[in-house]
């Protein structure tokens, strides 16, 4: 766990302490053109004024597979979210997903014929009267719309069927490296992926915790620091006074993050114009994140939503890329049919896209072959698969657990490469530049010591994204510390480097958040 930076005593003076509380990030200016007198918060990213109800949305020979298919048609595409980051309303006739907007709701009133139910988002009692399903002793898993609490910022979940598969590419498959064999077959449980990547709508609400983050630990700095003298506890009680009629806020401020709730917020970009080289409208997919960013942006998530979500696995993410087939792509072995399915070098003008505006594969999931490479959680290993040999494992048993940040596997290609690099099976290693075969670092232009753990500063990461699961089972506390937290030493000790010298910022990740946001800007515009 990382906590906050420490207090120190004496060496800040009251009126200090203030000044930071009412005018962090200069964000209490009145929304221009007459719209809206309510309190603003500043972004870290284009310092444009977001309303405080929105607070949030402002800071990696072929067998038949077992695995059963989805039952009726996939849900159609479309999209995520509309230009201004808001949930699109030309959603097509016939949609299965099942809005959710409370991080404690259950569903309601479906669309798609079943009956209501108090299962959680994601799962019915009865099977569908139309659309994809998947049968599970927990209920009906089916494709469902997430609202990221305090935004109006969504995301779609699809249902995975669980199977078995042959992972890996066979001797015969054009283009196949050494790396991706020998193949083994691999037994997975059901789980829900992420419709599309993860776009820079969703990213930005969770790079725009950084600046509230800072405001509610200079709070929580003072009041939970242990004074000794009377003049000391006195002005302790004055702020607590001041503070107290916004329950929220005061919660979070006097609770310390714990293991199972902290998450840090990425500090603002170095260099903006470089992550935003390629764009950050709200439908483009985010990139540049380390794969721990992606991590902690999970645990984040969970924490708002009340589901449990994570990268998804190596194995994960080649079987809900295959969708059920056995061939190089999924809609088959030839690559001058990419062009339905995926945005890569011969189509995509030289730039990421939209998401979600090719062709799903036979599960619903869009751009599993190109558009932005995708972030998994395992470490790459060469011969990780040879172990495997001639054998049945788990999803989870498959896993090559991290030990070292670099490197690690990346999937599915980029709007940057040649079909090849699309295939379903093609693992991509972190930290190398294809025309270096000694790699480079990814971090060699950011000037900063300790350098960023939440971003990278080199070209090829330009291209680099990922996506999000959620399993079926909820994950237990020793799952969430594996796949949330720093597993490794260079990642904690850069993690640990920004806490010290006060850039990073840590969070309690819980359904209140966006509750203690929207008070703590109604305080800092009462402290004006």
């Amino acid at each position: 766990m990382h906590s906050s930076h420490q207090f120190p005593p004496f060496c800040f003076h009251w009126i200090a302490i203030m000044a930071v509380l009412a005018i962090s990030s200069g964000c209490h200016e009145p929304r221009q053109n007459g719209t809206s007198d309510k309190p603003v918060l500043r972004t870290s990213r284009t310092n444009e004024p977001i309303a405080a109800a929105d607070a949030l949305s402002a800071p990696d020979e072929p067998m038949a597979s077992d695995a059963p298919e989805a039952t009726d048609e996939t849900v159609a595409p479309d999209e995520t979210v509309a230009p201004d980051g808001t949930e699109a309303t030309n959603e097509p006739a016939g949609s299965q997903a099942v809005a959710r907007s409370s991080p404690s709701a259950l569903r309601s009133e479906p669309e798609n014929g079943a009956s209501a139910d108090p299962l959680p988002i994601g799962l019915s009692k009865e099977k569908p009267s139309e659309g994809p399903s998947v049968e599970t002793p927990q209920g009906y898993m089916v494709p469902y719309k997430e609202t990221i609490p305090g935004t109006e910022v969504t995301f779609q979940m699809i249902p995975v069927p669980g199977g078995t598969f042959l992972m890996g590419s066979p001797d015969t498959e054009e283009s196949r490296e050494d790396d991706e064999g020998p193949r083994f077959t691999v037994e997975v449980p059901p789980f829900w992926m992420a419709k599309c990547e993860i776009t820079w709508a969703e990213f930005h609400a969770y790079m725009d915790m950084y600046e509230p983050m800072k405001s509610i630990s200079v709070l929580r700095d003072f009041l939970t620091y242990e004074y000794q003298d009377d003049d000391g506890r006195k002005k302790q009680e004055e702020l607590a006074s001041r503070v107290r009629p916004y329950p929220t806020l005061l919660d979070h401020s006097q609770r310390m993050p714990s293991i199972a709730d902290a998450f840090t917020s990425p500090t603002p970009l170095y260099e903006p114009d470089f992550a935003y080289d390629l764009g950050d409208d709200p439908k483009q997919p985010a990139v540049t994140m380390t794969q721990y960013a992606a991590k902690q942006y999970t645990k984040w998530l969970s924490g708002l939503t009340g589901c449990t979500y994570r990268l998804p696995t190596e194995a994960e993410w080649e079987y809900a890329a295959r969708a059920g087939s056995t061939t190089a792509y999924c809609f088959g072995d030839d690559p001058e049919e990419i062009d339905d399915y995926a945005w890569y070098f011969d189509n995509s003008d030289d730039q990421m896209q939209f998401v979600g505006t090719k062709k799903p594969n036979a599960w619903g999931i869009h751009d599993m072959h190109g558009n932005v490479a995708e972030w998994v959680l395992d470490q790459y290993v060469a011969d990780h698969y040879s172990k495997f040999s001639g054998k049945t494992v788990s999803a989870s048993d498959a896993v090559a657990w991290p030990t070292d940040e670099f490197p690690r596997v990346i999937r599915g290609g980029s709007w940057a490469d040649d079909p090849e690099w699309c295939r379903s099976a093609k693992r991509i290693r972190s930290e190398v530049d294809w025309s270096d075969p000694e790699g480079r670092n990814w971090r060699e232009q950011d000037p900063q010591i300790p350098k960023s753990p939440w971003w990278f500063t080199e070209a090829w990461t330009r291209y680099l994204g990922f996506r999000i699961m959620r399993p079926l089972i909820p994950m237990t506390d020793e799952d969430k510390n594996r796949f949330w937290e720093p597993d490794c030493e260079a990642v904690m000790l850069g993690v640990d480097g920004k806490m010290e010298e006060g850039r990073g910022v840590t969070g309690i990740a819980d359904p209140k958040l966006p509750q203690a946001i929207r008070e703590l800007l109604q305080y800092q515009k009462e402290e004006e």
